[in-house]
């Protein structure tokens, strides 16, 4: 039995020219086995392809459709942030553009929605047609992450997933510059579940997240959601004051009590690197929370829109 309740669909795209038609086919074929009363807001993070054009031309045949075009390339955190800024539905699915997460999930995804839970993530079992390095450094990572915060982050799981009306209205009271949504939306706290599923092999063209871009990710990761980063460069300043105190204080006592003079460019040299390493190292940390910082408080707009069918952009 279908439900009265409104569904809304974001999209971030980017470069998906190819598989747009049918990724629209999908979607409604899966969306209307819930209801009749959805919405898709395709969110076009300034592609390089003709994506935007075939998303014109579905809008002009399907009113159900929205767009959000942006001016630049904003990136992919920021472009289902911007779709989130203008659902309008009773609990909202984000998924990406590439059909490597499958749109007949949705209903299960709703399922789970129905049972009383918040927020219905997609849970990776297998991961098809990505290579060890990324799977491995994926892994790694989300497994650190979850030791340095203070709350429990899913593992295994992307953006797929729904997410209940007044989870979107939390992300919205989120006002910070450098996104991290999944992490955001662990942090809310609400009711949370998952569904297993099998992720798909990319369709078509490439990836847009390079591993330059998955380590901003990372960063961003790390630095919204935990101080020990800061922490360790503190007992990493006072563990070595400590073992710099006691060599001068082995200098001194070998000097005037055991009459030798301690020498050695080579140590001298590989201290003093050691040093500056860990320095530099420590200031890099500070670096990248003062940035954040500075990025929030100059309160720039996340995005542009260039173009829009959405009354609500075009006031």
């Amino acid at each position: 039995m279908k439900t009265s309740k409104k569904l809304s669909v974001i999209i971030p795209i980017y470069n998906e020219s190819g598989i747009i038609d049918l990724l629209y086919e999908r979607l409604v074929n899966s969306v209307t086995k819930i209801t009749n009363d959805y919405e898709f807001i395709f969110v076009n993070d300034c592609s390089k392809d003709d994506s935007i054009q075939k998303i014109f031309a579905i809008a002009a045949k399907d009113e159900k459709v929205h767009y959000l075009s942006f001016s630049r390339n904003f990136g992919h955190q920021i472009a289902v942030t911007a779709g989130l800024n203008h659902v309008s539905g009773d609990c909202t699915v984000i998924i990406d553009g590439d059909l490597q997460d499958p749109p007949e999930l949705i209903p299960e995804l709703y399922l789970k929605y129905q049972e009383g839970f918040d927020v219905v993530y997609a849970k990776r079992e297998q991961r098809k047609g990505e290579t060890i390095l990324k799977k491995l450094t994926s892994k790694i990572f989300y497994r650190i992450l979850r030791k340095l915060t203070s709350f429990e982050i899913p593992l295994d799981t992307g953006d797929f997933r729904l997410i209940d009306k007044k989870v979107v209205q939390a992300l919205k009271s989120m006002p910070e510059q450098n996104k991290f949504l999944r992490g955001q939306i662990a942090w809310l706290g609400f009711k949370q579940t998952h569904v297993l599923f099998n992720r798909d092999e990319r369709q078509y063209g490439k990836s847009g997240y390079s591993y330059s871009k998955m380590f901003q990710l990372a960063i961003d990761a790390v630095t919204s959601f935990s101080d020990k980063p800061l922490a360790l460069v503190s007992r990493l300043g006072f563990i070595i004051s400590v073992f710099s105190f006691f060599i001068i204080l082995y200098t001194i006592f070998a000097h005037f009590v055991l009459k030798e003079t301690v020498t050695g460019w080579s140590s001298l040299i590989i201290s003093s690197m050691f040093i500056g390493g860990i320095q530099l190292f420590s200031i890099g940390i500070i670096g990248e929370y003062i940035s954040r910082i500075n990025k929030n408080v100059i309160d720039r707009p996340l995005y542009i829109i260039a173009d829009s069918n959405i009354d609500s952009v075009n006031k």
